[in-house]
């Protein structure tokens, strides 16, 4: 019997058209889907992982790889069916709290952090929620050095070590 959501796994060309629509259903409307479509055309992604949950892709999440510094990676988007975000799923008939999907993909990612493959990014660097991203081990303060055209105050890091990057974040053209 399944105690939640299924494991994360990569992508595949197949997922594309539920991915697409999960994204436009997320963030109610075209531009994050269009970001997706973008870095696969420009081969800027790095990994796309996806959440299935009974049949469907209940998350997702995309690195793309940074223009600079070398070897950093870009996470975005992060994306959890609608309905199912902040911890709204829970298994039926249970007691038990919610699964919160989006949680369990963040401390999914920075466990493969800790044990990379070939070819993964040894930072990744996200624009976001800090209380979200930093109960999955991303850093506010380890990126206050950071030169970003995005909110510092709102950029994070996940990377090994305790040390302060001092660096410019270059993100994929895709991003404008």
């Amino acid at each position: 019997m399944p105690v939640g959501p299924d494991t994360s796994r990569d992508a595949t060309p197949a997922d594309h058209v539920k991915i697409d629509a999960l994204l436009r259903a997320a963030f109610g409307g075209p531009d994050e889907a269009g970001l997706v479509q973008a870095l696969r055309r420009d081969g800027d992604m790095i990994a796309e992982v996806v959440k299935p949950w009974q049949g469907e892709i209940a998350g997702y999440y995309a690195l793309s790889r940074m223009r600079g510094p070398e070897g950093w990676a870009c996470l975005a988007p992060v994306a959890v069916k609608p309905g199912w975000q902040g911890g709204a799923l829970a298994p039926d008939g249970s007691d038990k709290g919610p699964w919160r999907i989006g949680s369990r993909m963040m401390r999914e990612l920075a466990d493969l952090m800790v044990r990379p493959r070939d070819g993964w990014p040894d930072t990744v660097v996200v624009l976001g929620d800090p209380p979200f991203y930093a109960r999955a081990g991303f850093s506010l303060d380890r990126a206050r050095r950071l030169k970003s055209p995005y909110p510092i105050d709102h950029t994070l890091i996940l990377r090994p070590g305790d040390d302060v990057p001092d660096a410019t974040l270059l993100y994929p053209r895709a991003f404008g």
